[in-house]
């Protein structure tokens, strides 16, 4: 009886997924954000920064953690029509640093409305390899800060229910891959509580806050070292312009998944798979030979 209850479990959530995709093709789309204060962790550069060029026209803008790269978002987001810009350095990492610069936020800029929470590392390393320090801190930058942002922040749109939550977790959040123990764990916990979260508004009458999970295969930033897909056909690498159109044309709509490429949606198929299945998977997209080439010793040397 479990097995069988996991399995309608799945067989909704792939149903939920094909649905709301279908009708988001028809959903109203809005031109604009103007007067929202938009916050995006990780915007000095790769997706964030460009998330932040294209919601920029007449928003606030609020960017953190690298002050040096965000100067550079911030004058290239002013030239694209954001209404102000403030920088805060931030490491997210850090509980504490975490809640006082929001605190300086809400004095100085004001209530967030649209938080878009990006920053992440990846290390690449087989579990073994890594160290415990390696494991917490992917945990911390990729899962924990987001947990503390969203502490700081989610408070203020609940009380006037309005806003928008939007988390990039990742395509490794939705099946564990190889050299990415750590980092599957923290994007696996990221959808679990971004869904957790929406399902608590929800209930609570706050349906005026929007989620938005982004899971998106490997995108050429520093983050991915050059990583390239054997299968581009199946799993492209997509640039961080093209990535964040969609990013952004997804909150526009106010979409509550992003997966990206549609071949990240055969991953949610594992529980009806033998698990060789899906080892073979991973041998014929060369997955492993990909991450070596990226991350293993040899790169290093």
């Amino acid at each position: 009886m479990r097995c069988i209850k996991k399995l309608l479990q799945y067989l909704k959530f792939l149903f939920f997924l094909l649905i709301e995709n279908t009708f988001s093709l028809f959903s109203r789309r809005k031109k604009y954000y103007a007067g929202e204060i938009v916050l995006i962790t990780g915007s000095a550069n790769g997706i964030g920064r460009q998330v932040a060029l294209r919601l920029a026209l007449g928003v606030t803008l609020v960017l953190y953690i690298d002050d040096e790269g965000n100067k550079e978002t911030s004058r290239l987001a002013q030239q694209n029509g954001a209404n102000r810009v403030f920088v805060y350095h931030c490491d997210c990492s850090n509980r504490e640093e975490v809640y006082e610069q929001a605190d300086k936020v809400k004095k100085e800029v004001g209530d967030v409305t649209i938080l878009i929470n990006n920053a992440g590392i990846l290390i690449g390393k087989k579990f073994c390899d890594l160290t415990d320090e390696d494991f917490e801190k992917t945990l911390r930058i990729n899962f924990f800060s987001q947990v503390w942002t969203l502490k700081a922040f989610l408070p203020a749109m609940v009380a006037c229910n309005r806003g928008h939550l939007v988390s990039t977790a990742s395509a490794a959040g939705l099946m564990g891959l190889y050299r990415l123990s750590d980092y599957c764990a923290s994007k696996s916990a990221i959808i679990g509580m971004m869904e957790s979260i929406n399902s608590e508004l929800y209930h609570g009458g706050k349906c005026g806050i929007k989620t938005t999970i982004i899971c998106p295969y490997f995108i050429s930033t520093g983050l991915s070292k050059g990583f390239k897909s054997k299968r581009p056909c199946l799993f492209p690498v997509y640039d961080p312009e093209y990535a964040a159109s969609r990013i952004v044309d997804a909150i526009k709509k106010e979409k509550f998944y992003l997966i990206m490429p549609p071949a990240v949606y055969l991953l949610g198929l594992k529980i009806f798979l033998p698990r060789k299945v899906v080892l073979l998977l991973e041998s014929y997209v060369k997955f492993p030979e990909s991450m070596e080439e990226a991350y293993g010793q040899k790169k290093k040397d």
